[in-house]
């Protein structure tokens, strides 16, 4: 790791010390070798990226609780891994500027972190947590509707393909890079919206994007020729991954560790849900007297609606952000201009910006084998997601002979799964909290993967059962239709907890591990459906949905051996922190610690 990362970890250990207990004096840390900064600089960036001193009361000021700091800290360690590490000044060759009208530089501020505005304690009403319940879930429900509108856009253009290329007079291939052109969008679209929410914050990154997506749905369902769809669609898929990317972290602003999960697990439902309600929907439309230029025209009517309830009524969740407005609030009341909030002392560095975002994330792909194979096993799942938008079709309408709207309605034995595997995951969740507490809080990655075994299983098992039901039209379509009560819960049950795992395997480099994720798998999904006719055209549904079968079982193991060798592969990463091990007598078994 740079000296960056290596800040980095020190920051997230300084804040929780109950993840990584402190060695005794007379114990030895091991460290990676790699150069080193100078204990000057090293000082300078824990200050910026570390806790802020914590006052008692014996001194007249508030004790900070537990939750204060890990709010301080999860809110800074945050913003370091996704937009840099802080407020270091960046080196400039040019002169420093006079002050101007005669007057010499003023001294500086006695004690500048007497000027930094803070939370009033855990119970602070600015803090997206301390919210109403009621808030909270008018919030939720409104960000759910954006993120549903988003994932909603990117298949309903599965339905139009055939018309699309009738018009244009271009293979359905070329008709279908409409589908996979907005995918693509999801992968390059969070490299900017990431770092946006945490620099400008999540409402900013929301509301911009929500409008550049309403604005190129209708540029899509007005465009005169292909090109001009075609690259609509893509930078819808863009601004459209923003909702992806931004809205779990504020659902992680607003949550706390007791009900996030369950949060994150309505959240994730909703992005796996609306690619598969659009297909029918999209069916209808085309089928009917509207055309095509309906299904994106829909699109934008939403993504309006979702815009403006956002702009109107989406407050800003991001703390740091919070306390931005809460300074500029103070110094305007009081005018005493020193006053200001620890994210105003932020100067970008894109070379740093760079790092955190581009190649970060591609180390973690290529020297960690936990993100790598997990990356590769939810890549084949996602792409399959995408795939399904082709070969459902030749199915149910090639097949049984439904319309393009009534075709799209099997879907819904995928989307049931996926609520089967959310109630799961539900179900399982007092467990894993009592194992959680038991455990002093600290969470062993590992404990998410059973679902992750179950789900693949699942998800092999609904692939061979669509193939060989699905192929003759002898078999009544309810056969095929069923196979998606598995797949479905293979889907999320390994898209949600395997996301969980690499969050909690990594924590500080989680962020940088997800948009490796993210990156593989959004090229997957762009990619399947263009080989999906040729495959199920040339292999025949039943051996084209037997090798899908055959390939998801061969990963089924993935999860299996990082269940029980995982803290073994983590001990030895250059990322994965690895907390020490206490025996009883109090001597440490420690981990390898960067």
């Amino acid at each position: 790791m740079d000296n960056v990362d290596r800040d980095v970890e020190k920051a997230e250990r300084d804040a929780s010390p109950s993840m990584f207990p402190r060695r005794r004096s007379d114990e030895i840390e091991r460290v990676a070798t790699g150069s080193s900064s100078s204990s000057d600089a090293s000082s300078v960036a824990r200050r910026e990226i570390g806790m802020s001193r914590v006052s008692t009361q014996a001194d007249g000021r508030l004790e900070r609780s537990e939750t204060a700091l890990s709010r301080i800290h999860t809110a800074r360690s945050q913003h370091s891994n996704t937009v840099g590490r802080g407020s270091k000044s960046r080196d400039d060759r040019r002169p420093m500027p006079v002050f101007g009208g005669g007057k010499p530089f003023p001294p500086p501020l006695p004690d500048q972190e007497e000027y930094v505005v803070e939370f009033d304690g855990e119970n602070d009403p600015y803090h997206a947590q301390n919210w109403s319940t009621k808030k909270k879930v008018l919030t939720a429900l409104m960000l759910g509707f954006t993120t549903l509108v988003s994932a909603f856009a990117s298949s309903i253009f599965s339905s139009a393909t055939f018309a699309v290329a009738k018009q244009f007079r271009v293979s359905t291939e070329v008709g279908l890079l409409g589908l996979c052109l907005y995918v693509l969008g999801f992968a390059t679209g969070p490299i900017i919206w990431a770092p946006l929410s945490e620099l400008r914050g999540r409402r900013v990154a929301i509301v911009i994007a929500g409008f550049g997506f309403t604005l190129f749905q209708f540029a899509a369902a007005t465009g005169k020729d292909l090109q001009t769809v075609l690259l609509s669609r893509f930078w819808g898929g863009f601004f459209g991954a923003c909702p992806l990317a931004v809205v779990a972290a504020v659902f992680s602003d607003m949550f706390d560790n007791r009900s996030r999960g369950l949060a994150i697990t309505v959240f994730s439902a909703t992005v796996f849900t609306g690619p598969l309600l659009a297909p029918f929907i999209g069916g209808f439309i085309v089928e009917s007297h509207l055309g095509w230029r309906w299904t994106e025209y829909l699109v934008g009517i939403m993504g309006g609606v979702a815009w403006i309830l956002d702009l109107l009524f989406l407050e800003e969740t991001y703390p740091p952000v919070i306390l931005v407005a809460k300074a500029s609030e103070i110094r305007r009341r009081t005018r005493n201009w020193g006053v200001h909030a620890k994210q105003e002392e932020i100067e970008v560095d894109f070379r740093e910006l760079m790092s955190k975002n581009f190649s970060r994330p591609l180390r973690l792909l290529v020297s960690e084998p936990i993100v790598l194979m997990l990356s590769i096993y939810m890549s084949f799942i996602y792409g399959l997601l995408y795939l399904f938008l082709t070969a459902y079709p030749l199915v149910f309408q090639r097949i049984h002979g439904f319309n393009a709207g009534v075709g799209g309605l099997p879907f819904f034995g995928m989307i049931m799964g996926q609520l089967l595997a959310a109630l799961f995951i539900f179900i399982l969740q007092p467990g894993y909290n009592r194992k959680l507490a038991a455990n002093n809080n600290v969470p062993v990655p590992e404990w998410r993967l059973p679902p992750v075994i179950a789900g693949g299983v699942a998800f092999s098992i609904g692939l061979f059962w669509f193939g060989w039901t699905g192929y003759r039209a002898d078999i009544h379509w309810i056969a095929p239709t069923l196979s998606g009560l598995l797949t479905g819960f293979g889907l999320l049950a390994i898209f949600l907890q395997s996301l969980n795992y690499l969050v909690d395997a990594y924590l500080m480099f989680a962020a940088s591990a997800i948009a490796a994720n993210t990156f593989l798998r959004s090229l997957a999904g762009a990619g399947f459906p263009m080989f999906a006719t040729y495959m199920f055209d040339g292999m025949g549904v039943e051996w084209a949905s037997t090798l899908l079968g055959c390939v998801a079982a061969a990963l089924v193991p993935i999860p299996i051996i990082f269940y029980i060798y995982g803290e073994r592969i983590r001990a030895k990463s250059k990322f994965a922190p690895t907390p020490p091990k206490f025996d009883e007598g109090g001597s440490s078994d420690e981990g390898v610690t960067v």
